[in-house]
Formats: C-alpha cells, sequence, structure tokens
C-alpha cells in the first residue's frame, strides 16, 4: 500500500483478519501522528515473539502507517524517501547483492543481512543498490512486494 491509501491499509488483508492484540497494545502505545517507525515495530516484534510480518499486517489493520524504513525507501517527510545512491560501491559488496538477487530484486531481509555481514548501515546496502539500479522488494513488515 502507499500513502495514497493511507486509510484503508486493511483493505489488502483478508476480511475476518483478526488483529494480534499482544501486538496492538504496544503498537498504540508507541504509535505518534498515527504511524510507527521500523524500528519500533521490528522491536516490537522481538519483545512479542512475532515475525514482522505479524506486525506489519496489525499496523495494516490498526490503520496506522509505517514511518521512517531503516532502508530510506519511504515514510519521511517531506520527501517520502530519503535513501540516495552511493557514489561508489565496493566490487565485494556489489557481488554479495547480486548474489543474493530474487527475480532481479533485493528483498528488505536480504539487504538487512548483507549489512549484518558488512558491518554497515541498512541504509549503506540500500544506497548501493540505489547505485546499481537495484529495486528492493518484500517489505518485512508488509508495506510493499
Amino acid at each position: 500500500m502507499t500513502h495514497e491509501d493511507s486509510g484503508n491499509y486493511s483493505g489488502k488483508h483478508p476480511e475476518g483478519t483478526e488483529v494480534d492484540p499482544v501486538v496492538a497494545e504496544k503498537l498504540l502505545a508507541v504509535a505518534k501522528e498515527g504511524g510507527v517507525g521500523c524500528a519500533a515495530a521490528h522491536a516490537i516484534a522481538g519483545e512479542c515473539g512475532r515475525e514482522p510480518g505479524v506486525v506489519g499486517r496489525t499496523i495494516d489493520l490498526l490503520e496506522l502507517k509505517i514511518q521512517r524504513c531503516q532502508l530510506g525507501l519511504f515514510g519521511y517527510l517531506p520527501k517520502h524517501r530519503i535513501v540516495e545512491a552511493a557514489a561508489s560501491v565496493e566490487p565485494e559488496l556489489e557481488n554479495a547483492i547480486r548474489v543474493a538477487l530474487q527475480a532481479g530484486k533485493l528483498t528488505c531481509a536480504a539487504s538487512w543481512d548483507i549489512a549484518r555481514r558488512f558491518s554497515l548501515p541498512k541504509m549503506a546496502v540500500s544506497s548501493a543498490c540505489e547505485k546499481l539500479g537495484i529495486k528492493i522488494s518484500t517489505c518485512q513488515l508488509g508495506a510493499f512486494r
């Protein structure tokens, strides 16, 4: 869902999909200005022993926005995205990215894994992808596929 879909995030889930009450309580406690930060959502997943997708679905069902994507792809004001292309990409990093591609795209989870392996900020990997013309797909919270 995009920002144009605001107010109907729950519409992407089948009718009757239920809110996880434990996750919902924690999300509502940290929600600000109608949204929850990506980092906070992932922290809640860990605290509650839930997969990030469960937290993302609960965010949708509560009609909250996911803010401040840790890859810089969405949820920032006023530009919505803040990631910029890296000036250059080290060959080892480029190789790791290309090896991890699925259908020509790098998943959010794979980008996090690469950042961890190379001891880089997550946004450094998305910046490298911008430079290489590679799209990041399949948000772990379900914001985009």
